[in-house]
């Protein structure tokens, strides 16, 4: 009896070591990257679209929750990385306006020019953006929420969306034929998160859009590392140019 009552407390301790991990783990990469940027004082190395991937990816997360119940640590972890997204947005902005050589023209998402889509000068535009496509995601939800194929595609968007995590820094990375900015740290944990997240879903028997999704994102984030690799010789100088006031 005792041996009983042994083995279900270190498998409980296990859960929830499991399910703190899972919550708090994916937030923790984009600690070395904030610290990268503020020490630089520049944050061209990291790419916004990481933000706009994982917001987008999570918003559908937490709306296929309503449609299909799943771990609950996965919802906490989709509500603690739409905020850290957030965070790092404010910084980038709040980074690249200090350091414009002239002052550019204000973009704003209230402008609706495609051209400066997730590009805009002021935290408040990406902030109206995500909560127009977070009402409208809403609305849809509990219009359809019934219907079994719509919360299936919900769910594998959310997840393939997430999976494409890595894809903007990588071509990022590719364009500049430089990893110089991006923290090699961030990836690494990364590829340790996904490795660990991709055995949770497995072992919790998660929906399975959610391990394959997460096998999708441990190749990309190998991909990521062999960049750090075929360009870890090459430097690129960065040279502030002068911007045109339109």
């Amino acid at each position: 009896m005792y041996n009983f009552y042994e083995q279900l407390t270190i498998k409980d301790v296990a859960n929830w070591v499991a399910s703190g991990a899972i919550i708090f783990g994916g937030i923790v990469p984009y600690v070395p990257q904030y610290k990268e940027i503020k020490k630089r004082d520049d944050a061209e190395g990291f790419s916004l679209y990481v933000c706009l991937t994982l917001l987008i990816a999570n918003t559908l997360r937490i709306s296929f929750w309503f449609g299909k119940r799943y771990e609950i640590p996965l919802l906490l972890q989709s509500i603690l990385m739409i905020i850290t997204m957030f965070i790092m947005i404010k910084l980038c902005i709040n980074v690249q306006n200090r350091n414009q050589v002239v002052k550019v023209r204000e973009r704003v998402f209230s402008d609706f020019d495609t051209n400066y889509f997730w590009k805009w000068t002021d935290f408040q535009s990406y902030l109206d953006f995500m909560l127009l496509f977070t009402a409208l995601m809403g609305v849809v939800t509990y219009l359809l929420m019934d219907v079994p194929i719509f919360v299936e595609i919900v769910g594998l968007l959310a997840l393939l969306t997430e999976a494409m995590l890595g894809v903007p820094q990588f071509v990022h990375n590719f364009l500049n034929k430089s990893t110089s900015g991006m923290s090699i740290i961030m990836v690494a944990m990364w590829t340790l998160g996904d490795v660990f997240k991709t055995c949770y879903f497995v072992v919790k028997e998660a929906p399975i859009q959610f391990g394959v999704c997460g096998t999708l994102q441990v190749i990309i984030d190998i991909a990521i590392l062999t960049q750090v690799y075929i360009y870890q010789n090459k430097t690129t100088v960065h040279v502030k140019i002068p911007v045109r006031v339109d």
